[in-house]
């Protein structure tokens, strides 16, 4: 990234929110709230996917084997959401949080294609929640939309 383009992006207010700069535009009240919910149903998913993982149920196992998975795999699966997740809440590393996520869902995506699951049930089932997590994102956060802009 060019160090034009770093120093147009906002920096971090005393409060931990983004301050946009003179060349970002402020945020409305209804895109900050579509954000968040965007970004709460995302999360809410993810925690419930990251949980399952520690909480083995025979479902979840038959479910993991089917996909090529073994349930030793849970916990390092498991963990790596959870980290994921956590980086994605703190407003500070969200955008890493989504960048990690957009990994960790390629491999969902890649998992579904290998065992021929259907296109729109299973395999783009992980770009809906991509969607969900940069839509948020972008709604939410003006460091995102200027990156964005910059790139347009």
């Amino acid at each position: 990234m060019s160090a034009t383009l770093l120093a147009s992006l906002p920096t971090a207010g005393t409060a931990g929110t983004a301050m946009p700069t003179a060349d970002a535009a402020p945020i409305s009240r209804r895109a900050r709230i579509a954000g968040r919910v965007l970004s709460g149903i995302a999360v809410l998913f993810l925690t419930f996917d990251a949980s399952i993982k520690f909480f083995v149920t025979p479902e979840a196992v038959e479910a993991t084997r089917q996909l090529g998975w073994q349930p030793h795999h849970f916990p390092v699966i498991g963990t790596l959401a959870v980290v994921c997740l956590l980086l994605y809440v703190v407003p500070r590393t969200a955008v890493l949080g989504a960048v990690l996520w957009t990994g960790y869902l390629g491999g969902a995506i890649a998992t579904h294609v290998r065992v021929d699951n259907p296109l729109f049930s299973h395999v783009l089932f992980p770009i809906y929640v991509a969607a969900f997590i940069w839509g948020g994102l972008y709604l939410r956060d003006p460091r995102v939309r200027a990156l964005l802009r910059a790139r347009a």
